[in-house]
């Protein structure tokens, strides 16, 4: 089985902060990875230097076998992420959301209208894609930003927090499609999330960082085995402490990040 993201010895530091710190995992094609830590942890840092938006100190990475400090446009091609904040054009249809995407990643015409075709029924928008994006549930863009990643058929799919505020039972519908792309596809899967039900669920290995460092790895399970804890929320809580954490990110930094890897993808 190939490993599609590889980071050994990652480091990142700003002046003498370290955000992080000598961190270390694998992922294989195919599998759900759950990237999960308190905020502040490290984690948006690590996603910002595997989606080549920031370089590391030291360290290395391969995502499907390219380095994306070096070969940024095979990484950015290789990968469809979707953001935390809402990343669509409200005032466009699906449709022509997801036909934008296309154009900034260079998919061809006729192969663009297959796959818009193909993905929103895919995450059942299909009798949806000519209405616009601002009638739409916080569900249903959701579901479309999904699709949207996915268009110019990345081997990876990176989702930051891709179920928050949602409903119980959009939550349950998006990680449905997202388990059968993974199994019947082959996509493998990169994602963070607060809610440790779904970590619990759906991933097969979650790695937990703190203040920089991973502080453990491993199935759900096995998580729950170490800390003597009933649910994996509580074994995070072991693990991570009570203390209330500070944003990493901001929702401007993100938006500077969506357009950084938009503009690299559509350069020929």
């Amino acid at each position: 089985m190939n490993e599609m993201i590889v980071v050994q010895d990652l480091v990142k530091n700003y002046g003498e902060f370290c955000a992080v710190n000598h961190i270390s995992f694998t992922v294989p094609e195919g599998k759900i990875f759950g990237f999960l830590g308190p905020n502040g942890a490290g984690k948006t840092t690590t996603i910002k230097m595997l989606t080549t938006v920031l370089d590391p100190t030291s360290g290395a990475i391969r995502v499907n076998g390219h380095d994306p400090a070096h070969d940024q446009k095979q990484v950015r091609r290789s990968f469809g992420i979707v953001f935390q904040d809402p990343s669509l054009d409200d005032e466009l249809t699906a449709f022509e959301n997801m036909d934008l995407h296309g154009i900034l990643y260079g998919v061809p015409h006729g192969e663009r209208r297959k796959r818009i075709d193909l993905l929103v029924d895919f995450v059942g928008l299909g009798d949806r894609k000519k209405d616009f994006v601002k009638t739409f549930s916080g569900g249903m863009k959701r579901r479309l930003e999904v699709a949207r990643a996915l268009l110019h058929n990345p081997r990876i799919l990176f989702l930051d927090e891709p179920t928050i505020g949602l409903d119980p039972q959009t939550r349950n519908h998006i990680w449905s499609y997202i388990q059968q792309l993974s199994k019947e596809e082959g996509v493998t899967v990169f994602f963070t999330t607060h809610y440790m039900d779904e970590a619990d669920r759906v991933a097969s290995d979650v790695a937990v960082i703190d203040h920089g460092k991973i502080v453990a790895q491993g199935a759900p399970g096995e998580l729950k085995e170490r800390t003597k804890c009933a649910t994996l929320e509580d074994a995070f809580i072991a693990l991570t402490g009570h203390a209330i954490r500070e944003e990493e990110a901001t929702s401007a930094d993100r938006m500077r990040m969506m357009g950084r890897v938009w503009r690299g993808a559509g350069r020929r």
